[in-house]
């Protein structure tokens, strides 16, 4: 994987309120350069927070902004694991609308913030609701890593696509409402070098121009079990394409999922924080 994930230089501001069922969004910053390209998301949105005040902080509490942040480059302690690294959601993603803690339980202690943006707008999958509160999937390390946050702090939207990544039969699938939309041969990491199994999401998308890979790269919330860095960049695993078909099928990356062309049309349009299913099939 010749991926360098740099953190962004200047972050887009979100669009005002609920929208149409696709929106672009500009995402940028690599290697030291903003790179602007537009992603058209499919999201359907019912409903936001409740404003920008009062404060994510009971008194007392420590601010958001003197915790470490949860991101692709960040390890967090203390973090729940996903528990149920294959199961499905219904679809529900939430940005949030302001920067936020986020905590072991409801009402926990707080082990992280949560900006509002990190490859353009944060979007996160819901994997679990209690009153006042959701549980979402993390990008920091450890994979699998899950937090809480206050409902009234999110914007929430549904996205009606899951992608399930096989493998054992090195195969794609881009699911739409339960039905299988398209399939490809993808290539996979390599034996020591695997690409992680389990239950992530699709974190953003930039170009880069000092590569010629692939037009767009899709970074995920999860990260390689054996490479800490990849060029210079945390070792985030990604969705791309690459030049040369020979490798799909192929366990043969560093651990990113190798994609055709066509494959990575059709996932440039999937909404941020759709779920990434890995598993061993």
């Amino acid at each position: 994987m010749s991926q360098h994930i740099a953190p962004p230089e200047a972050a887009p501001s979100r669009g005002t309120g609920p929208g149409p069922s696709r929106r672009g969004i500009v995402f940028g910053a690599i290697a030291g350069v903003v790179v602007a390209i537009a992603v058209a998301l499919g999201f359907t949105f019912f409903g936001g927070g409740s404003g920008t005040d009062p404060s994510s902080v009971a008194e007392g509490e420590v601010p958001p902004g003197d915790l470490q942040v949860s991101s692709t480059y960040t390890e967090l302690a203390g973090a729940p694991a996903d528990p149920d690294p294959t199961g499905t959601t219904n679809g529900l993603v939430v940005h949030p609308i302001r920067e936020t803690p986020v905590r072991d339980a409801p009402d926990g202690r707080p082990i992280a913030r949560m900006e509002t943006t990190q490859f353009g707008d944060t979007w996160l999958p819901v994997i679990a609701e209690q009153p006042g509160w959701v549980q979402v999937l993390l990008p920091s390390k450890p994979a699998g890593s899950t937090g809480w946050m206050r409902a009234d702090d999110v914007e929430r939207a549904i996205t009606p696509y899951v992608i399930r990544v096989h493998l054992g039969s090195k195969k794609l699938e881009l699911v739409r409402e339960g039905n299988v939309v398209d399939e490809w041969s993808v290539g996979i990491g390599k034996d020591d070098t695997p690409t992680p199994t389990g239950r992530t999401f699709l974190l953003g998308a930039f170009a880069d121009e000092n590569q010629h890979y692939s037009p767009v790269i899709l970074p995920l919330g999860t990260h390689s079990p054996t490479h800490d860095t990849y060029g210079g960049g945390p070792g985030t695993v990604a969705i791309h394409t690459w030049p040369d078909s020979s490798v799909f099928g192929q366990a043969i990356s560093d651990g990113c999922i190798r994609v055709p062309q066509d494959a990575l049309s059709q996932l440039d349009d999937v909404p941020l924080g759709t779920l990434v299913i890995i598993d061993q099939e």
